[in-house]
């Protein structure tokens, strides 16, 4: 199939090299015309995946009208806080017949709306999937196996990218609940911030599995209250995200909350990081979400403390362990 590839970081570009060694035409788009110059002369991406190279055949672009013209599949690669300016740019070029896939994972702080909600605004006649699930972009363009769900309220979309994007090194699952796998995908990376931040505190095991335990019952609470099904957050999307991203150091969210957590400032751990950590944002949308829907996510609303109002972490933990005893079914029984 031919694919345009809006996005030129570590996982448009990791998935865009498995796609590509399945006979897929790929065309890559990316924002900084220096960089594409120099990687279409190196074919190998120093700032993201500097230990792979990319196949010749994949096609590198710096303009959109080039990777989207006469593409049967558009893959949305960006931050999920550039997903709008990016519709916005492109909107002119697409097709309503070309399949929109997201693979971005965050909530648009502001409007609090999913990637899927701010296509809809500007495609709204566009079929839509969401590939979601644990997938660090260095294993995948390694071909180290791994699972994705595709998500789509139009079930031959999903079953499309299934039959499309699988592999021996990629196994895609189908699932309906587009809302549901979007809102696993963004809120693990809070959890995963508040998993680096206990490591950088120095607390052990039991805390970050505390931590996860808590943090995934959070987000399906969450979850239900914007009509995710429950089931979902025992998937791919859900815990499965939740442990990669919570355990490895190739997460940039728990890299940048060990950061914290040792003492730096906000700005300084993202500076270190030197690539967008979508979890940093996705707290101040996740809390502002909470609030209209009101939910309770004490999780998120002490982290949305250490971020946004400079509190020390140390003080967040223990409000956490003081907080008034409950059992622990209550208001997840339905999952």
């Amino acid at each position: 199939m031919k694919i345009g590839v809006l996005g030129f970081g570590s996982w448009g570009t990791g998935l865009s090299i498995l796609l590509n060694e399945l006979g897929h035409e790929i065309t890559i788009y990316g924002r900084n015309k220096e960089y594409v110059e120099k990687v279409k002369k190196s074919r190998v991406s120093e700032k993201y995946l500097k230990d792979v190279e990319i196949d010749k055949r994949i096609f590198l672009t710096n303009d959109y009208e080039e990777a989207i013209f006469g593409k049967e599949i558009i893959i949305l690669a960006v931050a999920s806080q550039s997903v709008r300016e990016v519709l916005d740019s492109v909107n002119q070029f697409v097709d309503e017949n070309q399949l929109i896939v997201n693979l971005a994972k965050g909530i648009e702080i502001g409007s609090l709306k999913t990637i899927s909600q701010i296509v809809e605004e500007y495609l709204p006649n566009n079929s839509y999937v969401v590939l979601s699930g644990p997938s660090h972009a260095e294993e995948v363009a390694k071909k180290l196996p791994t699972t994705l769900v595709a998500a789509s309220k139009n079930m031959a979309s999903a079953q499309l990218i299934q039959d499309n994007f699988a592999s021996k090194f990629l196994r895609i699952y189908t699932n309906p609940d587009v809302i549901g796998v979007e809102i696993g995908g963004a809120l693990k990376n809070i959890i995963a911030l508040g998993a680096g931040i206990t490591d950088g505190l120095g607390y052990g095991d039991n805390t970050k599995a505390a931590l996860m335990t808590r943090g995934i019952n959070e987000i399906a609470v969450l979850g239900k209250a914007m009509g995710a099904s429950q089931e979902t957050f025992r998937g791919l999307s859900g815990i499965g995200d939740l442990i990669v991203t919570c355990t490895s150091m190739h997460s940039r969210n728990r890299r940048c909350g060990i950061l914290i957590g040792q003492g730096k400032s906000v700005d300084a751990a993202i500076h270190e990081i030197g690539m967008v950590v979508e979890g940093i944002y996705t707290v101040k949308s996740a809390y502002d979400l909470s609030m209209k829907l009101g939910v309770d996510a004490p999780i998120t609303k002490e982290l949305y403390r250490v971020l946004y109002e400079n509190k020390d972490p140390n003080d967040s933990v223990i409000r956490l362990m003081e907080r008034e005893s409950k059992h622990e079914m209550e208001n997840n029984h339905n999952w």
